[in-house]
């Protein structure tokens, strides 16, 4: 049973590897295999409605779910097509900017919750504070002695 998986991934690997980029596109992207399978069904759909005995001008003017199954299978095939012009999708890593993105994040998020961080960053930013006592050079005034005569 094993021998027979193993045969039939790679037989499954050497189709798409031998098709058109179409035809791998189509074998390895669900959401362009979606879209195409959508449109035959609604354009099947609209078929079925055409082709009730009415005459094909009076049944696309006045039948509105033919109408609607017409539009579904056009969009579907439409997004197929733009799909398939876009090229395989690639995957979407986790790169250099997201990471750069997240520690800029962390980074405030420790500068705002956390005092031993903030002094340390303003101190490297703006130099040390100077600690110094201060001393008043004015002297208080005097208080008015009232003599007795």
């Amino acid at each position: 049973m094993a021998k027979k998986t193993k045969a039939a991934k790679a037989g499954a690997g050497a189709a798409v590897a031998g098709a058109t980029p179409y035809v791998q596109r189509l074998l390895q992207d669900e959401d362009l295999r979606d879209n195409v399978r959508v449109a035959f069904e609604a354009a099947r759909d609209a078929y079925g409605r055409l082709s009730n005995g009415k005459k094909p001008a009076k049944a696309l003017m006045d039948d509105k779910k033919l109408q609607k199954d017409l539009k579904k299978s056009a969009d579907a095939l439409m997004e197929a097509g733009a799909a398939l012009r876009e090229g395989p999708k690639k995957k979407r890593r986790f790169g250099l900017g997201k990471l750069l993105f997240i520690a800029l994040i962390g980074g405030a998020i420790a500068v705002a919750t956390n005092e031993g961080i903030r002094n340390k960053l303003l101190d490297l930013v703006f130099g040390a504070e100077e600690e110094f006592d201060y001393t008043s050079t004015t002297a208080p005034p005097q208080p008015a002695t009232t003599s007795a005569t």
